[in-house]
C-alpha cells in the first residue's frame, strides 16, 4: 500500500490495512507485481534427489532464476530445451538457475526421471504443498522471478513471447539476464506469464 493513501487514513486505519497488507502476504495472496523491487522470502526446499536448497545460499551468485516447471504441462515441456539452453548460457557468467514443481500429483520420482530424460541442467525442487507458489503468487507453468544477488526480485513472467520457440520475437527472460549482467536497471520488470495452472494440494 501507497504511503501517501496511508497518510490519509486516521492512525487506526492505516495500522489495520498495515496488518492486512502483512497477513495477506503471509498467506500468499500478494500478487507477484507487488513484490517486484522487494526481497523475496528466502525458503528451503529439496531435490529430487533429497538435497536441500535454500534461496539465501545463493548470494554469491550475480542472481537467481525460479522457474515453476511442470513434467506433465505441455508449455512448460514446450520450453525444457530454452530453459537448458538459458541455464547453460548464464550459469558460466555467475548466475544460478533453479526449477520449482509444485503440482501436486508430481511426484519427486517422476520429477528425476523428467529432468534426466531432458538433460537439465540445474536442480529442480520439490514445492510440497505448494508453500513457495503461494508465498510468491505463482499460477502457471512455466513462470519466472529473477532475484538480484541481494535477493531483490528484478524480473517475473514469461521466458519469451511465444510457445513455438521459431515464433519468439520477445526474449524477456534473456533480456532481463543481460542487464542484470551489465549493472542496468531491468527495462521491462514484468510480462505476464502464461502456461498451465498450478495443480495445487
Amino acid at each position: 500500500m501507497r504511503t501517501s493513501r496511508l497518510r490519509r487514513l486516521g492512525p487506526a486505519a492505516a495500522a489495520s490495512a498495515m496488518l492486512a497488507a502483512a497477513f495477506a502476504f503471509a498467506q500468499g495472496n500478494v500478487t507477484p507485481a507487488a513484490l517486484i523491487g522487494k526481497p523475496l522470502p528466502d525458503f528451503t526446499l529439496t531435490d529430487y534427489e533429497g538435497k536441500s536448497h535454500t534461496l539465501s545460499q545463493h548470494r554469491d551468485a550475480k542472481g537467481v532464476v525460479l522457474i515453476f516447471v511442470s513434467t506433465r504441462c505441455p508449455v512448460s515441456n514446450a520450453y525444457n530445451q530454452r530453459m537448458v539452453k538459458l541455464a547453460a548460457d548464464y550459469q558460466p557468467k555467475g548466475f544460478r538457475f533453479l526449477g520449482v514443481n509444485a503440482n501436486k500429483a508430481e511426484l519427486p520420482e517422476e520429477l528425476a526421471q523428467h529432468a534426466r530424460k531432458n538433460d537439465w541442467n540445474f536442480p529442480v525442487l520439490k514445492d510440497t504443498g505448494n508453500k513457495v507458489a503461494d508465498q510468491l503468487g505463482a499460477t502457471v507453468t512455466p513462470e519466472v522471478y529473477l532475484v538480484d544477488s541481494a535477493g531483490v526480485l528484478r524480473y517475473h513472467g514469461r521466458i519469451d513471447d511465444s510457445q513455438d520457440a521459431p515464433a519468439a520475437r520477445q526474449h524477456d527472460l534473456r533480456e532481463a539476464l543481460d542487464a542484470l549482467l551489465a549493472g542496468q536497471e531491468v527495462a521491462r520488470k514484468e510480462a505476464k506469464a502464461f502456461g498451465c495452472t498450478i495443480k495445487r494440494g
